[in-house]
């Protein structure tokens, strides 16, 4: 198997040893993004809505920077640091999937990186690969 990482200026760069995405030729597997806004490197202000926002535009310029797009994002998974903000999230989310939406789980957890209410990670599907 080929591994080739993504990296992209249009979201954060990892906190730690790890890649924006690795491209395996057939599919892109995408580590969480949070709403870290990549010209400053700090978390957006505006609460659950602003950091859904820009996370999800952050996992965009990662799906962008492997050639792919959230059309073609067929699994994520979604942290919330507040499982009340379900609703909300959704009604952002809804925004940037268009249909059918992909598979997702969301789950509630105690921390995120950088104090970040919502992180979301995502497996996309390079058209033509199954």
């Amino acid at each position: 198997m080929t591994k080739r990482r993504i990296a992209t200026t249009g979201a954060p760069a990892a906190l730690g040893p790890y890649s924006q995405a690795i491209d395996t030729g057939g599919q892109i597997f995408c580590s969480g993004q949070v709403g870290i806004d990549p010209a400053s490197g700090e978390l957006v202000p505006g609460g659950i809505k602003a950091e859904s926002q820009r996370a999800l535009r952050n996992l965009g310029a990662v799906l962008d920077a492997a050639g792919v797009s959230y059309a073609d994002v067929v699994k994520t998974t979604v942290f919330l640091l507040d499982i009340g903000d379900f609703a909300p999230f959704n009604a952002v989310y809804a925004d940037f999937f268009p249909d059918p939406p992909p598979a997702r789980s969301t789950f509630a957890v105690a921390a995120l990186p950088k104090g970040a209410r919502v992180e979301v990670e995502a497996i996309a599907v390079r058209s033509g690969a199954n």
